[in-house]
């Protein structure tokens, strides 16, 4: 059995890679599309939103509706993109830490 000592600095350990993992989030780039590659929205693996690229031809009063909606479609693929990337570098942080089944990081 570890003493407290080891079960402390391990969790010390731990919780400098996850914020290093954390930090490195940002510094991974996704891009959502939607309409065909009309729409494209670049957003960091931590979800911050980088860019926004609209095509020349969705820019038409009478087209609105239809914009709005690719925007939207775009901000949801580029969310579910950086929720992936996310998840995939936490999974490949944690592969080695003894956590019990179902346990997930961050908090």
């Amino acid at each position: 059995m570890k003493s407290i000592e080891e079960i402390i600095q391990m969790a010390g350990n731990v919780q400098a890679e996850l914020q290093k993992a954390q930090d490195g989030l940002d510094k991974i780039e996704i891009e959502g599309v939607s309409g065909g590659g009309l729409v494209k929205i670049r957003a960091s693996a931590k979800g911050r939103i980088i860019a926004l690229d609209i095509d020349d031809s969705l820019i038409v009063a009478s087209e609105k509706q239809m914009l709005e909606d690719l925007l939207v479609a775009a901000f949801n693929d580029a969310r579910k993109k950086a929720d992936d990337a996310s998840a995939s570098e936490m999974a490949k942080m944690t592969a080695g830490l003894p956590l019990p089944p179902g346990f997930k990081l961050p908090f």
